[in-house]
């Protein structure tokens, strides 16, 4: 016996049919079994009329969090990691590339500011986990239009060349936009 599994369009249709208070019944049910799924409902009901203030409170919290990290190399990768899965799980509710690029750009300031150089230059994961950040920056920067891609390339240019002064092992010339 096997679970028959429905698509998104099946399930619009079937919601179509619903009236508001079997549907507000569905919305709550949903919302009760996954924390995911509240915090999505909260964004939605909440934050998304305001975008930008949402963002600046996320650049905030990103602030502080960095600021919490530990100075163990392991222990810094993990606290990394960590605050990149929470802008990943933020940005995709917005579902905007351009609150994608300002959450990477600040991860990448912050990055530079906070992390320890010298441990960065010895520890290859936290390396990594800044190249990774510049590459997808530069992807979701192609993906815009012609305007919104000459102002964050700027802003985008001007982060790596301030981690490059910082960071000996980061080559400017591999990001540059």
């Amino acid at each position: 016996m096997s679970i028959k599994v429905y698509g998104v369009q099946d399930i619009k249709k079937e919601i179509q049919h619903l009236d508001n208070t079997q549907l507000i019944e569905l919305c709550l049910r949903l919302v009760r079994h996954k924390k995911e799924n509240k915090e999505l409902a909260a964004y939605v009901l909440f934050d998304a009329d305001n975008e930008q203030a949402f963002i600046e409170g996320l650049v905030a919290e990103n602030g502080f969090m960095f600021s919490q990290l530990p100075h163990n190399n392991y222990q810094l990768a993990k606290g990394l990691r960590k605050i990149l899965r929470l802008l990943n799980k933020y940005v995709k509710f917005t579902s905007s590339k351009q609150a994608e690029i300002e959450l990477l750009i600040n991860f990448c300031r912050n990055y530079v500011q906070y992390v320890d150089r010298r441990a960065s230059s010895s520890y290859k994961p936290l390396r990594l986990i800044l190249t990774r950040q510049l590459d997808k920056i530069k992807a979701a920067i192609g993906k815009l239009h012609e305007d919104l891609q000459f102002d964050y390339s700027q802003d985008f240019n001007s982060m790596v060349g301030e981690a490059e002064d910082k960071l000996k092992w980061l080559n400017m010339n591999d990001y540059l936009l």
